[in-house]
Order: C-alpha cells, then sequence, then structure tokens
C-alpha cells in the first residue's frame, strides 16, 4: 500500500491532517507545540484511493539526546517507511527559518514530496501563505484546511501518478470500502480529541491485541522496543515521555499481534492539564480495547497503590492480566520483593487468583521472549470454552459438597450452568430464587470454576438467572 509520511514543523497541523485522512480521531490534538513525539501509522483515503499514512513528531533541529533530538530521530526512522512526503507548513503563521531548512532535507530523500500550506480557510490567509511557499522549491503548493477538509483533493492529484498500478477488482472494491466508512463513533464517554484505534479493522480481526501500561517511567516503551528489537517508540529517563498511544503491528512466530505502548497512568488527583488528561484517557481505551494487557511495574517499587488500581481496572473490563516486573536487573533484595508481591496480589486482588508474573529487564532484554509466551498463554485462557456437560457434573458436587442457604425455609435450588460467552469466560447459572442468591455464594462458585477448570489466570463473570414460571 502507497505509504505517506505528513512531516513539519510543530504545530502546523500535522495530526489533524492525519485524523481526517484516517477518517478517525486516533492522534491527540492539542494547540501545544510538540504533542505528538512518536510517530503513528493508519490507513487512509485519498478520494477513494486507500493509502498508510505516517504522523510525525515535529521537525527541531536539535541534535543531540534531548527530547526534541529523540523527536527528530523518530521522523527520520518514519520517513524509511514512507513512499512519498507530504511536506506541511503554517499558511496562517507564515515560514519561518525552520521550514526552509527542513524543505531542503526532505528535498534530499529522493522521495516525491507535496507541500501543503495548512490553515487557509479564507482567501487571504491562503494568498498570502501560498505566495511565501514557492519559495520552498517544493513545487506548486497546495492551499489545505485539515480542521475543514478542504484541499484533499488536490493532494490525491498531487500523488496520484506515484500510485501503484492496481487491477479494476481491487480499485471498486476500495471504492466500496470507502463508501462504507464513517466517522466511527464508538459509543463511548470520551475527552475531547481522541477516539478509538483501529482494533475493530476486519484484516486484524484475528491479531491478538495486547496493550502495555502501567505508571510513568516504569519501562514500558523500552519494554514495547525490546519486543520488537527495534527503537519504534522514544524512550528516556523522563517520566511522561509517551503520549499518543501507539500502535504497531507485529508477527510473533507466525502469530499477528497488535502491541500497544500507552501514556502513564497517575492517580487522578494528579492529573491538572488537559494534555495529560487526554493521555491518559488514551490509554484507558487502550485497556478497552485489548485482549491482553501487561501491567508493567518497577521492581524496585512493584505493586503501589496506583498499580494495584490500573490492576483492577483492567479486571473490571474483563481483560487477561500478565504483570511484568521491570528492572529486575537493578533489585536488590529480589527474594523480599518477591514475597512483598506475591502477599499484595493475594490480599488486594483477591478475585484473580494466580495472575501471571514474570520478572524482566526491558533494558538489557531478558525475559522478553517468556513474556510473549505468557501473553499468549493467557490469551488462550482468556478464550477458554468449558462444556456445559462438565460444567453441570461439577456443578452438582459443588452444591452437593456445600448447598446454597435456604430461602424463606425453603431450599434454593441450583438446576443448570452453561458458558454464555468467552473473553472472558462468562457463566449462568439457573436457579429457583435468584434474588435469595448470595454474593458469597456466587464467588464460592466462582472460585470452584476457577480452580476446576484451570482460568484462574483471567477474569471470571458468573450470572445468576431463574426460568420463567409458565403459570405466572
Amino acid at each position: 500500500m502507497f505509504t505517506i509520511a505528513i512531516v513539519g514543523r510543530p504545530n502546523v497541523g500535522k495530526s489533524t491532517l492525519f485524523n481526517r485522512l484516517a477518517k478517525k480521531k486516533l492522534a491527540i490534538v492539542d494547540d501545544t507545540p510538540g504533542v505528538t513525539r512518536d510517530w503513528r501509522e493508519a490507513e487512509g483515503w485519498l478520494l477513494g484511493e486507500p493509502v498508510r499514512i505516517i504522523d510525525t513528531a515535529g521537525l527541531e533541529e536539535s541534535f543531540d539526546e534531548s527530547i526534541q533530538g529523540r523527536m527528530r530521530r523518530q521522523t527520520e526512522h518514519a520517513l524509511e517507511h514512507a513512499d512519498a512526503v507530504l511536506f506541511v507548513v503554517d499558511g496562517r503563521a507564515g515560514l519561518t527559518p525552520t521550514d526552509g531548512h527542513f524543505a531542503t532535507w526532505v528535498r534530499k530523500t529522493g522521495k516525491p514530496v507535496a507541500l501543503a500550506v495548512n490553515k487557509c480557510e479564507n482567501e487571504a490567509a491562503a494568498e498570502a501563505g501560498m505566495a511565501e511557499a514557492w519559495s520552498l522549491g517544493l513545487g506548486e503548493p497546495i492551499p489545505i484546511s485539515a480542521a475543514h477538509g478542504h484541499g484533499i483533493e488536490d493532494i490525491y492529484h498531487a500523488f496520484a501518478p506515484y500510485f501503484p498500478p492496481d487491477e479494476p477488482e481491487t480499485a471498486s472494491v476500495a471504492a466500496a470500502s470507502q463508501e462504507g466508512r464513517g466517522e466511527g463513533d464508538s459509543g463511548l464517554d470520551a475527552i475531547e480529541g481522541v477516539e478509538d484505534f483501529e482494533f475493530e479493522d476486519v484484516e486484524e480481526e484475528k491479531a491478538v491485541k495486547i496493550a502495555i501500561v502501567g505508571r510513568p517511567n516504569v519501562g514500558k516503551s523500552t519494554l514495547l522496543n525490546a519486543i520488537l528489537k527495534d527503537e519504534r517508540v522514544m524512550t528516556g529517563p523522563e517520566a511522561g515521555v509517551t503520549r499518543d498511544a501507539i500502535a504497531v503491528d507485529w508477527d510473533y512466530d507466525g502469530r499477528k499481534v497488535r502491541l500497544v505502548d500507552t501514556a502513564g497512568l497517575r492517580r487522578k488527583s494528579k492529573i491538572d492539564r488537559k494534555l495529560e488528561r487526554m493521555a491518559v484517557e488514551d490509554s484507558m481505551r487502550a485497556i478497552r480495547l485489548a485482549q491482553v494487557v501487561v501491567l508493567v511495574v518497577d521492581g524496585n517499587m512493584a505493586l503501589e497503590k496506583q498499580d494495584l488500581a490500573i490492576a483492577q481496572h483492567i479486571i473490571e473490563e474483563g481483560r487477561a492480566m500478565v504483570l511484568a516486573v521491570n528492572k529486575w536487573d537493578s533489585v536488590g533484595e529480589k527474594k523480599e520483593i518477591l514475597l512483598d508481591i506475591d502477599y499484595k496480589l493475594q490480599h488486594s486482588l483477591a478475585q484473580l487468583k494466580n495472575v501471571p508474573m514474570l520478572t524482566l529487564s526491558a533494558l538489557k532484554g531478558t525475559n522478553i521472549d517468556k513474556l510473549m509466551r505468557t501473553v499468549l498463554d493467557a490469551y488462550g485462557t482468556w478464550n477458554a470454552r468449558i462444556p456445559t456437560a462438565k460444567l453441570n457434573r461439577w456443578l452438582a458436587m459443588a452444591t452437593q459438597a456445600y448447598p446454597p442457604p435456604l430461602s424463606q425455609g425453603r431450599p434454593n435450588k441450583v438446576r443448570y450452568m452453561t458458558q454464555i460467552k468467552t473473553r472472558p469466560p462468562t457463566f449462568a447459572v439457573w436457579v429457583s430464587r435468584p434474588q435469595d442468591f448470595p454474593d458469597t455464594y456466587r464467588r464460592y462458585l466462582i472460585n470452584g470454576l476457577r480452580e476446576q477448570f484451570g482460568i484462574g489466570s483471567v477474569p471470571v463473570r458468573l450470572l445468576v438467572r431463574t426460568s420463567k414460571n409458565p403459570y405466572v
């Protein structure tokens, strides 16, 4: 698929244009310069032509190890994956020396380049911005408004000569797919400026969707890079380097995987800026749309209150969870730390027994392969389906060993159980008087299911129902 990288200096509207072409609000958009730090990619459309688009960090004239310097390297890395470049400048603010410097740099890449002058909502702004843009030497500038969707047709015509030839059938399928696509509304409450990932795409349906979450500065991005064996996302000693949730498609031993690196999750009382609120909401949505969540904790400060709060949220969302204790190479009293983690899991997350846990060092790349095997095992358990006959044989033994409490002096008969869904395993049990079925007995049955059928590592849900009385 033809790939276009959107580049330009900070705050010229690259992420807004990226969302416009993707027809979804995938990237965080804010007036603050430098919101985007890592590059992200997604499928987009130019007048019905399917393209892959890459949103990049703002180009900075920094070559050191500062955040700006690392952002520049991420953009250079993104350009290696692109077939063409869409260079964006701000028509309202006018050109800067930085625009001229990077226009020369982009021209030297040898890739096809189109120049887009953004924020040209009115003719006066368009005329002034267009006149200046000619001086960059990138050909005829294209006036656009990413916020309003103006100029997309001209971008298409600029890149059309470079599109790979399509067979007529392929083109018609692409056009039909484009007609069926809308803006996409997940129906979930969100902070303005952030919406769903492309987890729901049909072609990605069979991919295992893994979100990497945790507090700030525990090594989530370093872990993603270690898994991919590539500097795919920006890392550093500063807390809060990652802002956008970055999804990466990958193959692990022939198995399709979609990995999502997320921003660090702090307590709500500590979040005081709109940009951070949007980043946190992006991370929470990553958990909601994932199948397996890797909770990364710092081995030197393992399972603090915020770690447990994140784990509780993962369980409530019904996701399979793997606990990754990172920075294990720097931990001193390893045995004591493991005992402390086990104690906290047993007493603070008692509703989820046998959480898969392993120690690793993302920086040194130790136990990474073991982590992926553990994730896939958790995914298999999350998809477990238990035959109804086995369930009811076990149910008969469980209720005989410990019958449910009486209801108004009469037995509260437990009649039948079946599994009504997977992901997570969800069961329904039919009883004669559900209103008098205590939570303690529900927990007894859930714990029995976990132990008997080996599903103690994932959330288990049990619904209590009753048959309709034909005489009422």
